[in-house]
């Protein structure tokens, strides 16, 4: 069978870093194959995409040599982070700009542009503007973009991190129908959507070295025990995950840190959440869930106060009007994590709130030293934020996030992009917080996460917070947020 793409003997080495990424690794690809690319965050699958595109080193200068590269004809990419591939300020214009290069006729544009936002369920006006867009549907409007091609080749880079478990079922249906006789390679940790599309699976270790290339229907199989020591994703991990977690210890402090009362927030004047009445204890950990687009960044960023806002808000007793002032109270990360880097090195970015703190450098040397061994990013230490794996980015948000010792955490999808085992290292830091006393509200689209670690999930729906439940057996009647709150209830949640 042709080889579509291909790479021979590749060695790449991100500045700053001191060890070589890919030490002579070669692969090749063949016409129509579906392969799915797994392994630990930050073995370089997302520059591995790269490289095979030609984006490495032709649009990202990045130190490389190869033996060979072959680079297919007619691609189209998916990133991870949505905005890294828009031109345009406005939906319709972010996909008539590819249809123009590929030559469709202007007559032709409004009615493919409308068949490509149904084919990825993108329920918006044609003519919105981009920036206005949550996480989840930017990344379909991504997608749409990249079909629009009608490539030979698709690389999808996690094109479904940001969307909730109904949308990517739906999106991923979407590819096995139109990519069927493409070739397709892919970075995905929800493996569960793709394994009955994939017929190859290539397994990375933490240095970039392939420990397995294969039948997608033996690698989990023969390689198990490997796949659970890189700390990859597998079929059914959480119910092995399930077996060996501790139980869940009750926070004895009970005072309240936050109270809403007929709290709205605004986007150009236009109220985009509301909540009519909502409390946040110490020890609690509140999942938000609801569709993309729904508002539960939009919930976070008003209760950050980087929108405006209006209604009764008290953190500790206390009406706070800054970011200023509620950043030493609450840790906020953002969903983009370059949303909130502001220095040119890791160690600098751990380093940056402490400054602001006026500690001694000595002090400052020995937190940062210790959360980067905590992260796992001491050998990342001199990279800029922006060279790191999508995984290792979202580490650096929360850990530059956190450094400062607040009591109040604001989550927004703090595990997308990760590998399991950075997952479960995140998540057993935010629980080992919340049995100190902290208070999580923490946005996310995954079910698991809600099981095991939420006490309480707030439901938004269309820009309003609907429900407030515990997060207990389904034989518990749900509390909507009108009939007051799990606490007021007398549940004893876990």
């Amino acid at each position: 069978m042709e080889c579509i793409a291909s790479v021979e003997q590749l060695r790449l080495k991100f500045p700053g870093k001191e060890t070589l990424l890919f030490k002579d690794l070669s692969l090749s690809f063949k016409k129509g194959e579906k392969v799915l690319l797994i392994g630990p965050s930050g073995c370089g699958k997302s520059t591995l995409l790269q490289v095979l595109s030609g984006l490495i080193p032709h649009s990202v200068d990045i130190p490389m040599k190869a033996k060979h590269i072959r680079v297919p004809d007619n691609w189209g990419y998916v990133f991870q982070d949505p905005d890294s591939q828009f031109c345009m300020p406005f939906v319709d214009e972010e996909i008539a700009f590819v249809l123009e290069n590929i030559s469709v006729p202007r007559e032709q544009m409004p009615e493919r542009i409308e068949g490509l936002l149904r084919a990825v369920n993108l329920q918006v006006p044609p003519h919105t503007n981009i920036h206005t867009l949550s996480g989840g549907m930017k990344q379909r409007l991504a997608l749409a973009s990249v079909l629009a091609l009608e490539p030979d080749v698709l690389f999808l880079d996690e094109p479904t991190a940001m969307i909730d478990d109904e949308g990517t079922e739906m999106i991923w249906r979407t590819v096995k129908q139109i990519a069927y006789d493409k070739t397709v390679i892919i970075v995905e940790h929800k493996i569960e959507h793709v394994l009955d599309f994939v017929d190859r699976i290539i397994l990375f270790n933490d240095a970039g070295e392939i420990v397995a290339d294969g039948e997608a229907s033996t690698i989990f199989h023969n390689y198990k025990e490997v796949i659970a020591s890189q700390g990859v994703w597998y079929p059914r991990i959480w119910d092995d995950y399930k077996k060996k977690k501790k139980v869940r210890r009750h926070s004895s402090e009970q005072r309240e840190v936050i109270c809403l009362e007929n709290f709205q927030g605004y986007r150009n004047k236009e109220v985009k959440i509301r909540v009519n009445t909502a409390r946040v204890h110490e020890g609690e950990w509140i999942a938000v869930t609801g569709k993309n687009g729904a508002g539960k960044s939009t919930l976070l960023h008003a209760l950050m106060k980087l929108i405006p806002t209006d209604g009764e808000y008290k953190v500790y007793g206390n009406r706070l009007e800054q970011t200023k002032q509620l950043a030493r109270r609450i840790a906020f990360v953002f969903q983009n994590p370059e949303f909130q880097f502001v220095t040119n090195s890791v160690w600098e970015e751990m380093a940056y709130s402490l400054r602001l703190e006026k500690r001694t450098e000595q002090e400052i040397a020995s937190e940062v030293e210790r959360l980067l061994k905590m992260f796992h990013l001491e050998e990342q230490k001199k990279q800029h934020p922006y060279q790191l794996s999508m995984g290792q980015k979202r580490r650096l948000s929360v850990a530059a996030s956190i450094i400062s010792g607040q009591k109040v955490f604001l989550l927004d999808e703090p595990t997308f992009g990760q590998d399991a085992k950075n997952t479960f290292a995140l998540l057993e830091l935010f629980e080992s917080y919340r049995e100190k006393g902290a208070a999580i509200i923490m946005v996310t689209h995954d079910e698991q996460i809600v099981k095991h670690f939420a006490t309480r999930r707030w439901i938004i729906e269309n820009g309003q917070l609907v429900r407030d439940e515990p997060v207990m057996p389904e034989t518990k009647k749900a509390l909507s947020v009108q009939g007051g709150s799990s606490r007021e209830m007398g549940y004893s949640l876990s």
